[in-house]
């Protein structure tokens, strides 16, 4: 979720710097210091430029002083884009910038364009980071950052079925947390997460998986007809089977009696899912994950081609995978 780097933070700062890809953040960035200005002053002048329309003596005359003395908010997007003139007197503007005017600078972060950016903060900048999440652990962190934003409780398992379910899309996933608050009440669950957005494709493969490497071949079985006849892509689905298989790999061959908050970090797992790969795994042993990873990657290569009929071909794996779950019981 987007930060502040540094520790003003008033929304009506002459200067707020917002460095990052992730347009979300950068888009929220703006509404901040434009609702904060109109609440001080509802007639503020809000001009919102892209980086060309910035040309050389733009700035001078949107910030030249006018006879109301009326607040301003000035947004410049791609700042890293602006032309050396332009630059020049960005650069200028921000030693003495003016009390009545936010300037809200949309930078991209990296080296093109890192004078303005260090210029920026030499100057005091109010900086907020807005970088691109791209880690599934930024992502559910954000999720949760959403539902604490919105006065709500929504438990681990249910941050982490909603990411699964809506992928990496964060517009999505705010518009998802703010419409299950909408209209849910109490705590946001897991069930209740899977009731809204079951018809997803990540969901659905999720579903087929943990049912598999828990032993039960009839729901995983049904989870799987379902799933393809809502258009799942069958290779979502032998990748969600080899992810959850290895990862009861992973936490079988992990040290005994280790911190779950030890393996969560060592095993590159969230902490909840120490806990719910830990219930999966009692009827495993090691040939059975041995097993179950060799009928995922049969399955695989018959989904790409390597067969006749996909289908026939992941009904087969999912068998496998729930036969395998119950090596060590059998």
């Amino acid at each position: 979720m987007a930060t502040r780097k540094n520790s003003t933070d008033d929304p009506l700062a002459p200067i707020t710097l917002a460095v990052g890809q992730e347009d979300l953040l950068l888009d929220r960035a703006v509404r901040e210091v434009v609702t904060a200005a109109r609440a001080a002053d509802a007639d503020t002048d809000v001009r919102d430029l892209a980086s060309e329309q910035l040309q050389p003596g733009t700035l001078a005359e949107l910030t030249s002083p006018s006879l109301f003395s009326e607040r301003k908010v000035l947004v410049v997007r791609n700042a890293q884009d602006l032309s050396a003139d332009t630059v020049k007197e960005v650069k200028a503007y921000l030693d003495a910038p003016f009390e009545e005017i936010a300037l809200v600078l949309l930078h991209a972060g990296g080296v093109k364009g890192k004078g303005l950016l260090d210029a920026a903060r030499k100057a005091g900048a109010r900086e907020i980071a807005c970088p691109k999440m791209t880690k599934p652990a930024d992502r559910l962190a954000f999720v949760r950052g959403e539902f604490r934003t919105l006065g709500r409780s929504a438990t681990p398992e249910a941050c982490q079925t909603l990411v699964d379910a809506i992928g990496s899309d964060l517009r999505e996933l705010a518009s998802a947390a703010a419409q299950l608050c909408a209209d849910v009440e109490g705590t946001i669950d897991e069930a209740v997460v899977g009731r809204y957005y079951t018809g997803r494709a990540e969901a659905s493969s999720f579903t087929v998986a943990d049912r598999a490497v828990e032993g039960r071949a009839a729901e995983a079985l049904e989870a799987l007809r379902w799933s393809l006849s809502t258009g799942v892509a069958p290779v979502l689905i032998t990748s969600a089977l080899a992810q959850a298989v290895r990862a009861i790999g992973k936490l079988a061959s992990a040290p005994r009696g280790a911190r779950p908050g030890d393996l969560a970090r060592d095993l590159g797992m969230p902490p909840w899912k120490i806990d719910r790969v830990r219930q999966q795994m009692r009827g495993w042993s090691a040939d059975g994950v041995a097993d179950a990873l060799r009928a995922v990657a049969d399955a695989d290569a018959g989904v790409k081609g390597g067969g006749d009929d996909p289908e026939y071909a992941l009904e087969k794996a999912v068998v496998a995978v729930a036969r395998a779950a119950r090596t060590r019981r059998g």
